[in-house]
């Protein structure tokens, strides 16, 4: 009998730890961490697709017909301005600059014995005037012929890099047929197209005639040395998409970019006094974001908020929320609707701080 009672002893004071341990533990268990929205400025960037194009880029054609003699430079070679690419067999042309020259020395005699025999009155005014204007048309003949001769030969009209050949020595050239492109890389231009509403908050921050800095992310996911400058917004929107074109200019030192690549543009826009909340303290039922307010009796009470910008780790919160409101900010699929639950106030900017933490 002694037995069986100290063994019932033994269980109820077992049984009484058990409970008081389980106890403890589910208390610990149901503090929870609790913030307010913080209000501060900072930025948000956005992003956009891009076309990148040199700031000149032309094609080169040939001004003559004939046969591509020469081709003094290779696909991919930087030129400078007036240095000899391409030479189209100029013999016809040369002779026809001789031809011209003759007419013209030929004229410049007849106009000078003329003028002689008019000084002795010889011959009348008008034949000397004829003899003139003889001569001014062969010196004519003569300019247009070297014309003629200069166009066989293609220079660089501008530093730059030479494109891919269309044609190859020996080919026969027709008048205004393409021969290749050139590219001045100095600076780019990058284009890309903006929303209307990015536009509005984008000339609202603008007002001030600051300049607008932009970066780029190339297509390797990486971000561009030199930062690009919005210089052009054209006049009108795009119906269809609704989007208006920007251009930025970024200088090239280097040469890494080429005409014709892809990036993205980020456009730092700043925000002033905006209501942030971490991402983490919100969550999403059919498309809204909500979270749970904890009223002044420690109830959990589940409030939509309207999400007017994503930051990392951040949400910017233009309604439903206030600055004075306590949200809960870890264990939301602990709580339900209306439960009465134990926290910890963490202040907002401790709780903006850990989030930095954690996305380091």
């Amino acid at each position: 009998m002694k037995r069986i009672l100290m063994l019932m002893s033994l269980c109820s004071a077992l049984v009484y730890t058990s409970c008081e341990s389980e106890k403890e533990h589910h208390e610990e268990e149901t503090t929870f961490l609790v913030t307010s929205p913080v209000r501060m400025d900072t930025t948000i960037t956005d992003s956009y697709v891009s076309q990148i194009h040199s700031i000149r880029h032309i094609e080169l054609r040939a001004q003559e017909r004939g046969y591509l003699e020469n081709i003094f430079v290779d696909e991919g070679q930087f030129v400078k301005k007036g240095q000899l690419l391409f030479k189209i067999m100029p013999r016809l042309y040369e002779a026809e600059l001789q031809s011209a020259q003759a007419e013209v020395s030929f004229a410049e005699i007849e106009y000078q014995n003329t003028k002689k025999l008019s000084d002795s009155n010889v011959v009348a005014p008008n034949e000397l005037a004829m003899a003139k204007a003889k001569l001014a048309k062969a010196k004519a003949e003569l300019a247009l012929a070297q014309v003629h001769l200069d166009f066989t030969e293609i220079r660089a009209p501008f530093d730059g890099i030479i494109d891919r050949f269309h044609v190859r020595e020996g080919s026969l050239i027709d008048e205004g047929e393409l021969l290749t492109e050139l590219s001045d890389n100095s600076k780019m231009w990058v284009y890309y197209n903006v929303p209307e509403a990015e536009y509005l908050d984008f000339m609202m921050q603008m007002k001030n005639n600051d300049e607008a800095l932009v970066n780029l992310k190339m297509a390797n996911h990486k971000l561009f040395a030199h930062t690009g400058k919005v210089e052009t917004i054209e006049a009108d929107f795009d119906h269809e998409t609704g989007n208006i074109p920007f251009r930025a200019t970024f200088p090239n030192p280097d040469g890494l970019l080429r005409h014709g690549e892809t990036g993205n543009v980020l456009m730092t826009i700043p925000l002033k006094a905006a209501l942030l909340i971490p991402q983490k303290a919100t969550f999403e039922i059919l498309e809204k974001r909500y979270v749970y307010v904890i009223d002044e009796h420690n109830t959990v009470k589940s409030r939509e908020v309207t999400i007017a910008e994503e930051l990392p780790h951040l949400f910017v919160v233009s309604g439903g929320l206030e600055e004075n409101d306590k949200i809960l900010l870890e264990g939301l699929r602990l709580v339900r609707e209306n439960d009465e639950i134990h926290y910890e106030f963490v202040q907002p900017a401790a709780a903006l701080s850990d989030l930095k933490l954690y996305a380091e």
